[in-house]
């Protein structure tokens, strides 16, 4: 039986190609790619079962107890969920972990089926291998340019429209503060580097001769943490400030994380959302407590806890109160001094228009110059 094999990694990444995953769920959580379903060959318990057998009794007594474990009408269940997935993605490939037994024996029941789908030679291994090589390699060889400035000045959403910037936050599903925690949860860590080191690898490939622009962020963002010599290029990188009066902050800041969180909060939790919300904001004050001191987060706790009380009847007015201490007390300061490290990396400071149209005119020039 001649099954086809396909080995060109980064082009597989590029075109965000179909997969199907056929490790079993466990393996899957711990590190995958995001246009990849899992769909096993063996359950958890399955490959364990496996596992144990080829430890005891070698290899053909290992594959033996495989078939025996997965047969019948599992069998047939299994091949019909990669059935249907090919249906809707005809171009799609399969792997398993290195590109052996597993994925091979997929192809061989697909095959007997009537479907041809091609397996990634060396499986997952490979590609998360040319991943993370690649993010390597691009941080020995390039730079980055880091937009930077006070919480509150949207730095996040103006990353996000830039044609050459990736969004590390996004990545992480976090926004990067003791309020910035989602709703559900964050990636594994290896999701994390696999996602940066792809969005790296598209706007690369779109713009090979540009600068990406990355926001300001510390090397751990929430629970997940940046490859140190990521974080190493970011902090030896150019940085562009933006200015913004306090007020306008303010009111961002509000509205992310008051108004848009408590709205999205409601539609996540349905029942249960205004105790989620009330939680969501105590915890994350807690957070920072060994920064504010306990006198000044007991203070801010009741500040928040009254707002809480009384928001649906002022529109959520009352939040601004401890959220205008905690930025002037905590944030700021915070921010200030970590900037006045990197004093001698700026080369631009302006307001958030201004700094907008720094970059865009950096990017063109980088066009003329090529």
């Amino acid at each position: 039986m001649n099954l086809a094999l396909v080995n060109n990694y980064r082009q597989l990444l590029l075109d965000n190609r179909p997969m199907i995953d056929v490790r079993a769920p466990i393996e899957f959580a711990t590190g995958a790619l995001p246009f990849a379903a899992n769909l096993p060959l063996m359950a958890d318990e399955e490959r364990h079962q496996v596992g144990i057998c080829y430890k005891e009794q070698g290899q053909q007594a290992a594959i033996k107890l495989g078939h025996k474990l997965v047969s019948g009408e599992l069998k047939a269940q299994r091949i019909k969920a990669w059935q249907n997935f090919i249906t809707a993605n005809p171009n799609a490939v399969l792997y398993c972990a290195r590109g052996g037994l597993r994925s091979q024996l997929s192809q061989e029941w697909l095959a007997e089926a009537g479907i041809e789908c091609p397996k990634v030679e060396g499986g997952y291994k490979s590609l998360r291998g040319f991943l993370f090589n690649y993010l390597n390699d691009y941080c020995q060889s390039h730079k980055f340019i880091i937009l930077s400035g006070m919480t509150g000045t949207g730095k996040t959403e103006i990353i996000q429209q830039l044609p050459t910037g990736v969004d590390l936050e996004g990545a992480a599903n976090h926004k990067g503060s003791s309020f910035g925690r989602p709703l559900d949860c964050q990636p594994a860590q290896v999701d994390f580097e696999n996602k940066i080191a792809l969005d790296l690898l598209k706007v690369q490939n779109q713009h090979p001769d540009k600068t990406v622009i990355l926001e300001d962020e510390s090397r751990n963002i929430g629970a997940r943490h940046l490859p140190h010599y990521f974080s190493d290029l970011m902090a030896q990188s150019a940085f562009v400030v933006i200015d913004m009066d306090f007020e306008e902050r303010l009111e961002r800041l509000w509205q992310e994380y008051v108004i848009e969180r408590h709205s999205k909060t409601m539609a996540f939790y349905g029942a249960t959302g205004e105790q989620e919300f009330a939680n969501y904001l105590t915890e994350s004050l807690l957070r920072v407590k060994k920064r504010l001191g306990g006198q000044r987060t007991k203070e801010l706790l009741d500040s928040m806890e009254n707002a809480i009380a009384v928001q649906h009847q002022d529109n959520f007015a009352s939040h601004r109160h401890w959220l205008t201490v905690l930025t002037q007390e905590y944030y700021d300061p915070m921010y200030s001094y970590q900037l006045e490290q990197k004093e001698e990396l700026v080369v631009f400071r302006g307001s958030r228009a201004e700094a907008i149209e720094y970059i865009t005119s950096y990017s063109a020039s980088e066009d003329s110059m090529n």
